[in-house]
């Protein structure tokens, strides 16, 4: 748990500090701020899906690793879709930014965190989609990249925090970066990062040495699909609804514990 809370802490202090910042940098520089973050979440992604060819899912699962990556993330993606739980994220924003920050009398942002009516405020500039925005990109970023899951499991079975410690300088700056250019919002991404961070050090203590390394390269590679939605969206080149393929982050190392 200590590297959870060190994380929840570098998130807070690097979003805070985005703030202050962010009213005094042009929008054309917020703007680059959020390209060159998106380019770089693209390229990280990149690398962690490549574990899908690695030698431990290779190892383990032959020329079937590529298949059983892709069920799980078309699985997941149409269980995440039943469930809508983007928009449930989306949705759990907007409640935040309106207990929080308070409403305006501009028209709501659609629950999916990703359009506004045609006949409102300019989504770029529009603070109620600026926060859901914030809050959706940035708990995407901090929960969804394999680390958000390592650097727990690691804490859970060994008590070792490193990874975490290196997340929580990464999530911190990037943090700042998107606080800067999307608001408060990015804050309270702390949330689900710590139930989710929290539940799988939790987990991981009781699990013990069910988890195998061919299971976390299935996570790592998952993920990595993930993380390049997320980049996808970041740049605007198209809104994956990265959220509802979340399940996949779960169906992957099972299938590979089943595999005969």
């Amino acid at each position: 748990m200590t590297g959870t809370l060190l994380n929840v802490v570098a998130i807070v202090l690097g979003a805070t500090l985005g703030v202050a910042l962010g009213g005094r940098l042009p929008a054309r520089v917020r703007g680059t701020v959020t390209d060159v973050l998106g380019l770089f979440v693209v390229v990280l992604g990149i690398d962690g899906a490549l574990a899908t060819f690695g030698p431990e899912l290779r190892g383990s699962l032959g020329r079937a690793a590529v298949l059983v990556i892709l069920g799980s993330l078309l699985l997941g993606g149409v269980l995440g879709e039943v469930v809508d739980l983007d928009g449930r994220l989306a949705r759990l924003g907007s409640w935040l930014r309106a207990r929080t920050v308070g409403r305006r009398d501009a028209p709501d942002a659609d629950p999916s965190g990703t359009s506004l009516d045609a006949s409102g405020p300019d989504p770029v500039t529009d603070p109620r989609h600026r926060f859901v925005e914030g809050f959706v990109v940035a708990s995407l970023v901090v929960c969804v990249g394999p680390l958000a899951i390592l650097g727990p499991l690691q804490d859970g079975l060994t008590g070792d925090y490193q990874l975490l410690a290196v997340k929580s300088l990464l999530d911190g700056f990037a943090a700042l970066a998107f606080a800067s250019a999307l608001g408060i919002g990015v804050a309270f991404a702390v949330l689900p990062l710590f139930v989710l961070q929290a539940s799988v050090a939790l987990t991981a203590r009781t699990l013990g040495d069910v988890v195998t390394d061919p299971m976390l390269a299935a996570i790592t590679a998952t993920g990595g699909f993930l993380v390049i939605g997320i980049g996808l969206r970041l740049l605007e080149i198209r809104q994956v609804r990265v959220a509802n393929l979340l399940p996949g982050l779960v169906l992957a190392p099972v299938a590979v514990a089943v595999w005969p």
